[in-house]
C-alpha cells in the first residue's frame, strides 16, 4: 500500500490561519486547462453572466470537465451566507437574485448539449425559503428547454427553512444531492454553520417524500478524520437510504482555509469504495480527484442501471 504523506501535528490541522501549503503528491496533480472546448464552455458561461462551482470552488477537474462541455451551474448568486473553512466560495452580503437565471441556465445547458446537468448553489440563509423556490424554477426551465436532459441538484441544507425541501422535491429532479462533507466530530471547525444530523435527516426525508428520486452525498477526506469515523458515516448514510456516495481528497484552497491533515492514498480510496459497496450503496465513486459532479453524467447512467439490476434480482 502507498504511504500517505504526513503533513503536520494533528492539533494544528484545522487552524484557518495556518499558512502552510504543501506540495501535492503525484496522484493529485492535474494539468492547467488549455483546450479550445474549455474556452468555448467558458464563453457560454460568461456570455450569460452565470456562475459555476467549477471556478468558484477552484475544482481541480475543471480542465477535463469543461473540455467535455460539462459545467456545474451555481445559482442564487456567488456570495454565500456561511463561512465553511474548507470552501473557496466568497462569504458576505448575498447577491440579489436574478429572475432570469433559470432561463439562462437552461439556455447554457442546451448550448453545451448536456445530457445530464448538475445545479448547485451557495447557502442563502437570508432568504425565507433558502432559495428553494428558485431551485424549483431552474428545474422547470430545464425541463422545458431540455426535455431529454436528466437533472441533479446539489442543495444547501435549508436549515430552519420549513417546507423548503418539499418545494425542491416537488419539482422532481432526478438526483437529490446534499453533501455531509465530513465526520460529525469535525463539524465545529470545518462546517460550523451546519448540523450533521440535520443534513442526514434532510436526505432521509427526500426518500420519504419521493422514493423514485436518487439520493446522493459526498465526503472529503484528509481533514483529520479516521477510518472508524468514515465507516460510521457510511452506516448513517445507509440508515438514511442514501443511494450514491462520493469520496474525494480535500485540497486547501488558500492558506486561510483549513489545512490538509494528510493526502489519502489511491489504495485507501479503493478500500473505502469496497467498504461502501458492501454496506449497500447502489454506487460509490471514491478517488483522490472525485468531486460531487465529477463524471456525473456517466455515474447517473450507472446509478440507474444499478437500480434496475437490483429490482430485477428482487423479482
Amino acid at each position: 500500500m502507498e504511504t500517505a504523506p504526513k503533513l503536520r501535528h494533528p492539533e494544528k490541522a484545522h487552524r484557518p490561519d495556518n499558512p502552510v501549503q504543501v506540495r501535492k503528491p503525484e496522484w493529485i496533480r492535474v494539468k492547467a486547462p488549455t483546450s479550445p472546448e474549455y474556452m468555448e464552455t467558458k464563453k457560454i458561461v460568461r456570455d450569460r453572466g452565470l456562475v459555476t462551482v467549477c471556478e468558484e470552488a477552484a475544482c481541480p477537474n475543471i480542465g477535463e470537465c469543461w473540455k467535455k462541455k460539462h459545467a456545474t451551474m451555481m445559482i442564487l448568486g456567488s456570495v454565500c451566507t456561511r463561512a465553511c473553512s474548507f470552501c473557496n466560495v466568497a462569504t458576505g452580503m448575498p447577491d440579489r437574485l436574478d429572475p432570469h437565471e433559470p432561463e439562462k441556465v437552461a439556455d447554457a445547458a442546451a448550448l453545451m448539449g448536456l445530457q445530464h446537468v448538475v445545479i448547485t448553489s451557495v447557502d442563502r440563509d437570508d432568504l425565507p425559503d433558502g432559495g428553494a423556490a428558485h431551485f424549483a424554477r431552474v428545474i422547470r426551465a430545464l425541463r422545458e428547454r431540455c426535455p431529454g436532459t436528466t437533472i441533479e441538484v446539489l442543495t444547501p441544507d435549508f436549515l430552519r427553512k420549513e417546507g423548503a425541501l418539499e418545494v425542491v422535491v416537488e419539482a422532481r429532479p432526478d438526483v437529490f444531492n446534499h453533501n455531509l462533507e465530513t465526520v460529525p466530530r469535525l463539524y465545529p471547525t470545518i462546517r460550523p454553520g451546519a448540523r450533521y444530523f440535520h443534513s442526514l435527516r434532510l436526505l432521509q426525508r427526500v426518500k420519504e417524500l419521493d422514493r423514485t428520486l436518487f439520493t446522493k452525498s459526498g465526503l472529503m477526506v484528509g481533514l483529520g478524520e479516521n477510518r472508524l469515523e468514515i465507516m460510521q458515516v457510511m452506516d448513517d448514510m445507509r440508515s438514511a437510504d442514501i443511494d450514491f456516495l462520493t469520496i474525494g481528497q480535500y485540497l486547501q484552497p488558500t492558506p486561510k482555509h483549513a489545512a490538509v491533515d494528510r493526502f489519502v492514498t489511491p489504495d485507501e480510496f479503493k478500500e473505502y469504495a469496497t467498504l461502501a459497496t458492501t454496506k449497500g450503496f447502489l454506487l460509490v465513486a471514491s478517488s483522490p480527484l472525485t468531486r460531487s459532479s465529477y463524471h456525473a453524467d456517466r455515474d447517473f447512467a450507472a446509478l440507474r442501471a444499478a437500480r434496475e439490476a437490483k429490482a430485477a434480482a428482487a423479482q
